[in-house]
């Protein structure tokens, strides 16, 4: 195990947890990061970048996630690139515990920042043309699919705000659902019906997506949940949007999460039921699920930890083995 009692552990990386990290990092925190082995979250599935703030001419998911990592380790911030396997929160005010395999690390406080993982259809063609007209953001997409035929898979109330906010760029929006009736409100359904180049293809459900000779998305093939009737739709894009999935399974049972596995936290802060641990980002955010809004958690978290740790004594447990302070020179004693 690591011979040092950390100030703050952050498990997970993308725009939250690297935002998180160099807040405590500049606050002269030390943070560990355990940033995955998938670091830098859903960005590093996304092409174009062209509503963050501050990139003019856009920029690349991938790329960007590669600055905000730079920018956390040039502060100080200690990466690991590897997967936390388990945590061990104490529910009052003592040291928690996070397991990189069979390495222990224990810290003060943890800013959890797992993110969420869109819901995939799981059909032929899907991972493949990812990136290349099959999409699962159409608030961050649709610019690129400006005049072009498109389809929304999807009955609720995300599907429908996707496909109108699809139906400013987009020649056509077939919104494709596996029944004729649908989960979103009647309000979201009235304001979708009353655009003109919105379609409905119901009963249906995606079988395959097929690349053009361009290696590009140019076809969706239907089936009917009816009579198993078959509909090919030629398209440039494809939305889906069956819903996200929080990565919340280390900690469901420490921390209180909603019906839907999402983390909850207290007012407007990061703080959860637990003391010393927040959260931040896609694990938390249902509602918005934007880069500048995790970024922005990020920073309340840190902030959110740093006055914990302000404000907290040290707790007087010690782990199986005593461990040094974060930053102490002491030598460790056998507990």
């Amino acid at each position: 195990m690591s011979e040092r009692i950390e100030n703050v552990i952050i498990v997970g990386s993308g725009p939250a947890g690297y935002t998180a990290a160099l807040y405590t990092a500049r606050a002269n925190l030390e943070p560990l990061v355990i940033e995955g082995f998938a670091w830098g979250g859903l960005l590093q599935q996304t092409t174009d970048v062209e509503n963050f703030p501050g990139f003019p001419e856009g920029i690349m998911g991938p790329e960007m996630m590669q600055r905000f990592r730079d920018q956390a380790e040039r502060f100080g911030a200690r990466l690991e690139t590897d997967d936390a396997t388990r945590l061990e929160l104490s529910p009052d005010a003592g040291l928690h515990k996070v397991w990189v395999g069979d390495e222990l690390h224990v810290a003060r406080t943890v800013i959890l920042a797992m993110g969420a993982q869109h819901r995939k259809l799981g059909v032929a063609g899907e991972a493949e043309l990812s990136g290349r007209g099959v999409s699962y953001c159409a608030t961050c997409d649709a610019a690129f699919f400006r005049d072009a035929p498109t389809i929304i898979v999807g009955g609720g109330d995300s599907a429908m705000e996707e496909a109108m906010f699809l139906s400013k760029f987009a020649s056509r929006v077939a919104i494709v659902h596996r029944r004729d009736d649908f989960r979103a409100s009647k309000i979201m359904l009235e304001r979708a019906r009353e655009i003109p180049n919105i379609d409905w293809v119901t009963p249906y459900v995606v079988e395959e997506f097929a690349p053009g000779t361009d290696g590009s998305l140019s076809l969706a093939r239907l089936r009917n949940t009816s009579d198993a009737g078959e509909l090919e739709l030629e398209i440039a894009g494809a939305f889906i949007a069956v819903g996200h999935e929080p990565q919340s399974q280390l900690v469901v049972g420490q921390v209180e999460t909603d019906p839907a596995g999402y983390v909850l936290t207290q007012g407007r802060s990061t703080l959860t039921n637990v003391p010393g641990v927040f959260a931040a980002g896609d694990l938390v955010d249902h509602t918005y699920r934007q880069a500048i809004t995790a970024a922005g958690s990020g920073c309340q978290a840190a902030l959110d930890a740093e006055w914990y740790l302000r404000d907290t004594p040290l707790p007087i447990e010690r782990p199986e083995h005593a461990i040094a302070s974060s930053g102490d020179v002491a030598s460790a004693a056998a507990s």
